[in-house]
């Protein structure tokens, strides 16, 4: 069977990966996952015991989680360099480097801003602190990102790759939490407003939206969540 990979929604950040499956053009299926509802069941559980996204479950039935798991799973896949570069090539490195920085301190300066999201009790105060720690973290990040970013269109060069997969799916997230404002990252910005054009991502959007699109015609089905979690007859390594 083809790979299929779980889109968490609302606003998951394995968007990027199933942009990432568009872009690579080989047959893949996916399903859709409520956050975090969805992920509290026990069939969720024995796919992924963490209970988080993304997940990948492989042709063979394994299941694969972790986005930089998955990003190298992809990578290897990558006989024609699409959404990657030549192994030990500097690009690659550049590569693994923003997916590195993207997937830890990027990613986890968003934690207290969720956290204080999803916590169904507990003191407005110490949410409101957990507030104003998130935006200070994501901006230091922002800055940080900033910084980093070269003159090249996209993260490595002048086409996406995985690691501008990675950072599209969660490059939202400041506008999600009203975090900061991005006049500041002007290449920041610049980027982000070109992947969100991106017909793959575009598509990848719909996916987790749930609405009729058109992509490559790489996605080979959209599967219910049930039928795929039916499937697993025992837990799984991850």
């Amino acid at each position: 069977m083809e790979p299929i990979i779980f889109a968490g929604y609302p606003a998951g950040s394995s968007l990027g990966l199933v942009a990432a499956f568009e872009w690579l053009g080989k047959p893949y299926r996916a399903t859709r996952v409520h956050m975090p509802d969805a992920m509290l069941t026990e069939a969720y559980s024995r796919v992924n015991g963490r209970q988080e996204t993304p997940v990948l479950i492989r042709e063979d039935g394994s299941v694969l989680t972790e986005t930089m798991a998955i990003a190298r799973w992809l990578e290897l896949r990558d006989d024609e360099h699409r959404i990657s570069f030549a192994a030990g090539s500097a690009e690659a490195h550049r590569m693994h480097q923003f997916i590195g920085f993207l997937n830890t301190g990027f990613t986890g300066a968003f934690t207290p801003l969720w956290v204080a999201l999803e916590m169904q009790d507990g003191r407005e105060d110490y949410k409101q602190a957990l507030r104003r720690f998130g935006r200070d973290l994501v901006a230091r990040r922002h800055h940080q990102l900033e910084a980093m970013i070269g003159s090249s269109p996209y993260l490595v060069g002048d086409r996406p790759s995985l690691a501008d997969a990675v950072f599209v799916g969660v490059a939202r997230w400041a506008e999600f939490h009203q975090a900061l404002d991005l006049t500041p990252f002007p290449k920041i910005q610049a980027l982000k407003a070109r992947l969100e054009a991106d017909p793959a991502v575009r598509f990848a959007h719909a996916i987790e939206d749930g609405v009729p699109a058109t992509g490559s015609g790489a996605l080979r089905g959209l599967l219910p969540l049930d039928e795929v979690l039916g499937g697993v007859a025992a837990p799984l390594a991850a």
